[in-house]
C-alpha cells in the first residue's frame, strides 16, 4: 500500500496535525513536535501526548505512515565542538519526543562541513552524532535526507549516505529519505522513467532500498545539477509529472510515507488524489 501525504502544520498542538492530514484525505503525513527555528521547547505535557496518541489512532495512523523532521538549526556534522554538542543535544530532544509520542522514524538533514574540515570528517562527525542519539534513545529509527548540496550541506550524494550509515553502529535504525528536488538539483535525473531506473538502480546499488523509510515528493524550480534547494508543486517544475507516476506504481516504494512539501497547500488534496489515481495503471514488474 502507498502511503501519501504532506508536511502538515501542527500548530495549536501535535495532535492538530493529524486533523489537518485527513482533511487532504492523506494517510501519512509529516510534522515537527516542535518548532522548528528555535533551539528549545517546552516539553510535551502528558495531555498533549495522549491527544495525538488518541487522534492516530481514531483516523488510523500507524507510526510507520508518519514522518516527523527535525530542526532546521541542528548540524550534526558541525566543525565547532561547542555547537556540535548543543545540535546533538537537541537532536536527542527531537528524538526523544518522538519516543514520547509513539512514533518510529525521525527525518534529518545530515549536515555541513562549512568549509571548516573535509568532508569525510563531517560524515564522520555525523554518523557519530546519531550513534550518541541512538544510544540515548529507544525505537525511533533516525532518517537522514539526501540533500540539493546546496552551500557546504553533505549528503547530495548517495555516497555520502552510505558513507554516513556505513559509521552508524546500531544499522536496525538508521534510515533514507529520498527528496525529489534535492536529488534532482544534485544530479540524480528524474525526467523520463528510463532517468527513473537509472537513478534508483544507482540508489540500490550505493545504499540499498532497504534502508529506504521515506520520500518527499516534490518537483523542482531549481535546475537539473544547480544544487539549488527550490521546490515546486507536482508537474509545475523542471522534472514534470513522469517520476511520481513511475514510482507510485512501483512496488519498492511501499509501505512508507510519501510526503509532498510542495510549495502550494491548497492544491495538496488535489496533488494526493493524483499521486493515488497513478496506482490504477498497470503496475510496475
Amino acid at each position: 500500500m502507498k502511503y501519501i501525504g504532506a508536511h502538515v502544520s501542527a500548530s495549536g498542538g501535535v495532535e492538530q496535525a493529524v486533523t489537518r492530514a485527513v482533511e487532504i484525505g492523506a494517510n501519512a503525513f509529516a510534522l515537527f513536535t516542535k518548532n522548528q527555528r528555535q533551539w528549545r521547547a517546552a516539553p510535551l505535557s502528558g495531555e498533549t501526548i495522549d491527544n495525538f496518541k488518541a487522534a492516530c489512532e481514531q483516523h488510523h495512523f500507524t507510526p510507520g505512515q508518519i514522518l516527523p523532521h527535525d530542526s532546521y538549526l541542528i548540524n550534526l556534522g558541525h566543525p565547532v565542538d561547542e555547537a556540535l554538542e548543543k545540535s546533538r543535544d537537541a537532536f536527542i530532544d527531537e528524538m526523544a519526543r518522538c519516543q514520547q509520542l509513539g512514533l518510529s522514524l525521525l527525518n534529518f538533514h545530515p549536515g555541513s562541513h562549512l568549509k571548516q574540515i573535509s568532508e569525510e570528517a563531517c560524515l564522520a562527525r555525523i554518523a557519530e552524532s546519531i550513534n550518541i542519539a541512538l544510544a540515548k534513545t529507544e525505537g525511533v529509527t533516525a532518517v537522514i535526507e539526501n540533500t540539493a548540496g546546496q552551500g557546504s550541506n553533505l549528503g547530495f550524494r548517495f555516497e555520502h549516505l552510505a558513507a554516513i550509515i556505513d559509521g552508524v553502529e546500531d544499522k536496525s535504525r538508521v534510515g533514507v529519505c529520498i527528496d525529489t528536488c534535492h536529488a534532482f538539483a544534485a544530479g540524480y535525473d528524474l525526467r523520463t522513467e528510463a532517468d527513473c531506473e537509472k537513478t534508483f538502480a544507482e540508489f540500490e546499488r550505493i545504499v540499498g532500498f532497504r534502508y529506504l523509510r521515506g520520500m518527499h515528493l516534490n518537483d523542482a524550480k531549481s535546475a537539473f545539477g544547480s544544487r539549488v534547494d527550490r521546490h515546486n508543486s507536482l508537474g509545475e517544475g523542471n522534472i514534470g509529472h513522469t517520476p511520481f507516476s513511475w514510482l507510485m506504481r512501483d512496488p519498492r516504494f511501499d509501505g512508507i510515507p510519501l510526503i509532498l512539501e510542495t510549495i502550494n497547500p491548497d492544491i495538496w488534496a488535489e496533488e494526493i488524489a493524483w499521486l493515488r489515481a497513478q496506482q490504477q495503471e498497470e503496475a510496475v514488474v
